[in-house]
């Protein structure tokens, strides 16, 4: 009895690596195809400098053993596009003392800018930050309250976050899919916890997009000054 059902777990394995091989492959496909019908290039290989070329980017820092795969980049609506999937681990301790592994894998979108930003990050907002701001961790508030009840914006430039985050732009945010943003350098990061659908990059790129050419005039003359 013993035996079969060793040999039952085995089987059961070899049935989950197939599976999940066979899923990678197909994401593999889709991925391409999506690639493709955009211009843009694609590759399944493994980089793991992508926190090194974005090192502002939190969402890339997170673990260890971090790498990028199935990467599609080039042109876009006249900015450099790189949309990827991303793994990295974090490990753990059992009650009996073992080491354990966690395998983590979520999808992002870059999309570059003219001008350079200053940090600002926007998330949807989430359960423990109600519960921070009843402890008074607060993040900026804006005069929707729709939207202050809809996202976390946190940014050491106060002024900067309002300059960016205006009526017009508030609007096209909440009509919108949701992503996490973090702003840096000359590029905008969009993400989630998760593993993108195709059709996700394309409404990440449309977010961004859609944020950075609603930057009023005055700011990027101000920041096209400083440059």
């Amino acid at each position: 009895m013993n035996v079969m059902l060793i040999a039952g777990f085995v089987a059961l394995v070899i049935l989950g690596v197939i599976f999940s091989w066979h899923l990678a492959a197909r994401r593999r496909k889709e991925l391409a195809e999506w690639a493709a019908a955009h211009g843009l290039a694609f590759s399944p290989a493994k980089d793991n400098s992508m926190d090194v070329q974005f090192p502002a980017f939190d969402c890339l820092k997170a673990g260890s053993n971090r790498y990028a795969y199935n990467i599609m980049h080039g042109k876009w609506s006249d900015r450099d596009f790189v949309g990827f999937d991303y793994h990295y681990e974090t490990h753990s301790h059992s009650s009996k003392g073992g080491r354990q592994t966690h395998h983590h894998y979520f999808s992002a979108a870059i999309l570059s800018c003219p001008i350079p930003l200053r940090a600002l990050l926007v998330r949807p907002e989430g359960f423990f930050d109600k519960i921070g701001e009843f402890f008074g961790f607060d993040d900026i508030d804006f005069e929707s309250a729709e939207f202050s009840r809809s996202f976390y914006v946190k940014s050491p430039d106060k002024k900067w976050a309002y300059d960016i985050i205006h009526q017009r732009t508030m609007e096209f945010m909440l009509a919108a899919p949701r992503f996490s943003l973090q702003f840096a350098g000359n590029a905008v990061i969009a993400w989630r916890g998760s593993t993108f659908k195709p059709g996700d990059f394309e409404q990440a790129e449309e977010l961004v997009r859609g944020i950075l050419d609603r930057v009023p005039e005055y700011v990027v003359k101000q920041q096209m000054g400083q440059a």
